[in-house]
């Protein structure tokens, strides 16, 4: 009966030992539903990317949030993500973003100023 769990076991002590991509570890960026937060994004390096076991790939990105380094952890199929990079193409990297929904149903706008 202690075969099958040490085989199980021996596979999860392998797969921890896999090399996860290095990045700066910092507070996650939170952004709140009803909220417009503001943060500046550093675009001075290519964004880390993290998958999950699902195949979900989330890019790193390195924020400053009220004077705070901050990594906002987003979907790279999130319309926000192509926003961003295509703003900070043109050179933007002050973002305010206001947030409605919540998990799945999660919705992200870029505020413009008027």
């Amino acid at each position: 009966m202690n075969e099958p769990i040490s085989n199980w076991l021996k596979d999860e002590v392998s797969n921890t030992n896999t090399p996860q991509p290095t990045f700066e570890q910092h507070e996650a960026l939170k952004l709140e539903s009803g909220k417009i937060v503001t943060f500046t994004v550093d675009f001075s390096q290519p964004f880390k990317k993290w998958t999950d076991d699902k195949g979900t790939t989330k890019a790193i990105i390195p924020v400053t949030h009220k004077d705070v380094k901050k990594n906002l952890w987003l979907n790279v199929k999130n319309p926000l993500y192509s926003q961003l990079c295509k703003a900070g193409l043109v050179g933007q990297t002050v973002f305010r973003v206001s947030t409605t929904g919540t998990q799945k149903d999660t919705r992200y706008e870029i505020v413009v100023e008027d």
